[in-house]
């Protein structure tokens, strides 16, 4: 066990990626950060740093204390009391992967803490556990694009190397839609039509990001699984998933739930400025304020670093110069 502080730096991610719905994800350079370490006085503190985490709980309910937990009781080690800080640039509830990302980095956070005796692969499988899927926190543990599949029982995964050339737009509207509300709006069953174009429009893109066939992507990434049940949600969704291909981007899809929409984008592309107005104009046009985000895909999963006993340089100072605060 480490008697000391751990920090850990974790991605945001995006999921389905259009057709890969469940499957499909892909880490984003767009981070939050979780110190963590047991306490001396027998008493647990969680402190939230940020507008960003308004609401969340600070007594034993909090998500990441409750993953930790289930850490030590896994690793058989006993660390009732913690002290645990949190700072995130990932907004919470817009399909960006904010509580898979709390996920990984508790459990990536807790595992050094008792001495890391928990393998990746068996926190992938907790993770996946957790979230239901594994596609989010599969981006968030391994970086890069991961192709995953769970059964319920055990998740597998393949990473892909993002694209050199490979950009990332998001949109992120003012309100927030939780995964719940997104899930709910779906159909019980599905067209076998519409099920084989999905299938074969996953199956094409993720041939096309492992070949690194760009060009290939707009054909690829249209869905019939979900997106098309989730448009009513997201005001304006439905022209952006029309026309963003034509406006300069490679592909378009709603990122995981939403309602945050994401385009693909050629980092070479003379059509950016072209897109990103596309894209907030017509949010716009339909009573939606939004900000854009140009984001890189995120090539690794957490980054850990740890810090001896006696340490106490706040938790801010430490992350100073790398959040958007």
């Amino acid at each position: 066990m480490i008697n000391g502080q751990v920090l850990v730096r974790v991605p945001a991610s995006t999921a389905n990626l259009g057709p890969g719905f469940d499957t499909l994800g892909m880490a984003l350079s767009l981070y939050a950060w979780i110190e963590m370490e047991a306490t001396k006085d027998g008493e647990t503190v969680i402190e939230l740093y940020g507008d960003g985490l308004n609401g969340i709980p600070t007594n034993k309910t909090n998500l990441i204390y409750k993953v930790a937990q289930m850490v030590f009781e896994e690793a058989g080690v006993n660390i009732p009391e913690l002290r645990i800080a949190m700072y995130s640039d990932i907004p919470l509830t817009r399909g960006l992967g904010s509580s898979a990302s709390a996920i990984v980095g508790a459990l990536v956070a807790a595992n050094a803490l008792a001495g890391s005796p928990l393998s990746e692969d068996k926190l992938f499988q907790m993770a996946s556990e957790l979230e239901g899927h594994p596609d989010n926190v599969g981006a968030s543990l391994f970086g890069g694009i991961v192709v995953s599949a769970w059964d319920g029982t055990r998740a597998e995964k393949v990473r892909i190397a993002p694209h050199e050339n490979l950009e990332v737009l998001v949109a992120i509207p003012s309100f927030q839609l939780s995964t719940e509300k997104a899930r709910h709006a779906l159909p019980d069953k599905l067209d076998m039509k519409d099920a084989v174009f999905n299938v074969a429009s996953s199956s094409l893109l993720v041939a096309a990001f492992a070949s690194g066939n760009l060009e290939l992507i707009s054909f690829a990434m249209r869905d019939k699984l979900h997106q098309p049940y989730r448009a009513p949600l997201v005001p304006g969704m439905s022209e952006i998933l029309e026309q963003a291909t034509s406006r300069g981007a490679l592909g378009v899809a709603l990122s995981g739930a939403g309602p945050t929409l994401l385009t693909l984008v050629d980092r070479r592309s003379a059509r950016k400025a072209e897109l990103e107005a596309f894209l907030l104009n017509t949010l716009k046009q339909h009573g939606i304020e939004a900000q854009t985000m140009w984001l890189a895909p995120a090539l690794d999963g957490p980054e850990l670093t740890t810090f001896e006993a006696g340490k106490t340089v706040p938790f801010m100072e430490r992350i100073k110069g790398e959040v958007k605060a």
